[in-house]
């Protein structure tokens, strides 16, 4: 698919990308191939490129002299994604336990979606997610792909401590926080497999463009895997898929 893209200056050293302001799987496509694109083009240079839904922030380690011909360049750089082929996909598994104790939201959130707790369980541990960019938190993962009928605005007033390794609902994305933090999301679970290891390289094992699925586990296996993981007895792999 092509898309009309708008080049921006940002500031004096950065240049704004945007495609059209959506979720959805064609326009992250088109990100990561451009993305990829923009890799090759400076892998000898010092230029840190960051996406969102819809954008690319490319941020380079000198001034930028003459913005026209660097837009025309990544122009150009753009019309070749599109001879770009399909790359398998990884497919990560994460354990959620999502008894109310590991998830203080979830009766609240079943009520206001007239739910019962099973069945939220059931739809959000059966949908597979895209992980469409990383952010707020190091190693926040954006998903996309919640079903509409777990759709919900995000909390009128935030929580102040949202525990490490929450699984939570904010309008129409789920995501996990990767640490203590304040969140206005709505939490319905808890996941022990830590998302971003700072003194690991690269710190955080996912990527934009990965798939993922949420597996419901009890407490007690919830519990298992805690320590599996403080002995260093587990390890997170992802399935490759095709794309």
């Amino acid at each position: 698919m092509s898309y009309n893209l708008k080049y921006s200056r940002f500031n004096e050293r950065s240049i704004l990308i945007e495609w059209p302001s959506i979720i959805d799987k064609s326009v992250l496509k088109s990100i990561i191939n451009f993305k990829q694109q923009l890799k090759n083009k400076y892998n000898e240079q010092k230029v840190e490129v960051i996406n969102t839904y819809n954008s690319i922030l490319i941020s380079y380690s000198f001034t930028i002299d003459d913005f026209n011909d660097e837009i025309l360049a990544l122009k150009s750089c753009f019309d070749a994604t599109r001879s770009v082929e399909n790359q398998p996909k990884r497919l990560w598994t994460i354990p959620v336990c999502y008894y109310p104790d590991f998830g203080p939201d979830l009766e609240d959130y079943a009520k206001v979606k007239q739910l019962s707790i099973s069945e939220v369980i059931a739809q959000h541990a059966s949908a597979i997610y895209t992980v469409y960019f990383i952010g707020f938190l190091p190693g926040f993962l954006y998903l996309g792909g919640l079903p509409k009928s777990l759709t919900l605005d995000r909390k009128a007033t935030p929580s102040l401590d949202i525990k490490k390794g929450a699984v939570a609902i904010g309008g129409q994305q789920t995501g996990i926080y990767p640490q203590n933090s304040p969140g206005g999301w709505h939490v319905i679970g808890n996941t022990p497999v830590p998302l971003f290891l700072p003194n690991e390289h690269p710190p955080s094992a996912f990527k934009a463009g990965d798939q993922l699925k949420f597996e419901s586990i009890s407490p007690e296996k919830y519990e298992q895997l805690s320590l599996a993981i403080k002995t260093s007895n587990y390890n997170l792999k992802p399935t490759i898929i095709d794309a």
